[in-house]
């Protein structure tokens, strides 16, 4: 695999994560909060992919491995400021997803 290919796999997958990451996300949750849940899963998928595109021997390939990561990262958060945030997907599947308790309006 390539680096551009390793960038490539790596910003798709980082595009389409922030609607993932909604799913886990809770409204009521602080901004910091949140921002650290997302770049935890962002680092995980971004490990995952790296695997699924080049066996767990891709690891061995630092610049590869860190160029996936890094583009998973990046295109997952420029993705959420830039398209699912404003587009309210991301926050509408937070709020569809998360469990209504007491403290929560229905």
């Amino acid at each position: 695999m390539s680096t551009l290919d390793s960038i490539t796999t790596g910003a798709q997958v980082g595009a389409i994560l922030p609607l993932l990451t909604a799913i886990v996300q809770r409204p009521a949750w602080s901004a910091e909060v949140k921002k650290v849940v997302a770049v935890v899963l962002a680092l995980v998928a971004g490990v995952a992919t790296v695997a699924a595109s080049g066996g767990w021997e891709q690891f061995q390939h630092g610049t590869l491995t860190f160029a996936t990561i890094t583009a998973v990262l990046a295109a997952s958060q420029t993705t959420y400021d830039l398209v699912w945030k404003p587009s309210k997907v991301a926050p509408a599947i937070e709020s569809v997803t998360s469990p209504k308790g007491s403290g929560q309006a229905g």
